[in-house]
């Protein structure tokens, strides 16, 4: 590093140095197709199929759980392109994740982190207890799975989970607006 550098670009460097020896080699095909189909896991259409099934086929409960992750989703999505749009890290270097490299070219922070964080604290607080359970087991490991395929440094995963605590505390303040039974 340079003695003239910001603190940015310092940030920068330890992140990368950080990230580096939790990246697969992209020579071991069977364990980025692992880490690709754990990495999908966590997209957003998935989330809301299973949301919007959730209140099409669900009772009274389901609906309501359906009507909070959906906003949630929809909260983060908007707030996570904002902060891509005005940060513009570029994902790592690689070829694994081109869906997401073409689509989205931004690392910053991580919205499927975020997705993730708001999701175990959505079903921590709406249950059912094995849905919590099963988010949360499932959560840590799509979040890695970003990490070990090359398309997320450490940092953006870890801001990304930040986010999505302060978007569900947010989420939680405007839910009585949209639901009062809450």
């Amino acid at each position: 590093m340079e003695p003239g550098e910001g603190l940015w670009a310092r940030l920068q460097s330890i992140d990368q140095a950080i990230t580096r020896p939790l990246t697969l080699p992209s020579e071991n095909r069977f364990s980025q197709f692992i880490g690709l189909g754990l990495a999908h896991s966590g997209d957003s259409f998935i989330w809301a199929g299973l949301a919007a099934a959730a209140w099409l086929f669900g009772g009274a409960e389901w609906k309501t759980r359906a009507v909070v992750t959906i906003a949630g989703l929809i909260l983060a999505e908007i707030v996570v392109i904002v902060i891509k749009i005005i940060i513009r890290r570029r994902r790592p270097p690689g070829h694994a994740g081109r869906i997401y490299r073409t689509a989205d070219p931004f690392s910053f922070p991580s919205g499927h982190a975020a997705r993730a964080a708001m999701l175990c604290l959505i079903s921590g607080q709406l249950g059912p207890p094995a849905a919590f359970i099963i988010i949360a087991v499932w959560s840590p490991f799509m979040v890695l799975s970003r990490i070990a395929i090359g398309i997320h440094y450490v940092f953006d995963v870890c801001a990304g989970i930040l986010l999505g605590c302060a978007l569900t505390a947010c989420l939680w303040a405007l839910v009585p607006l949209f639901l009062p039974a809450l």
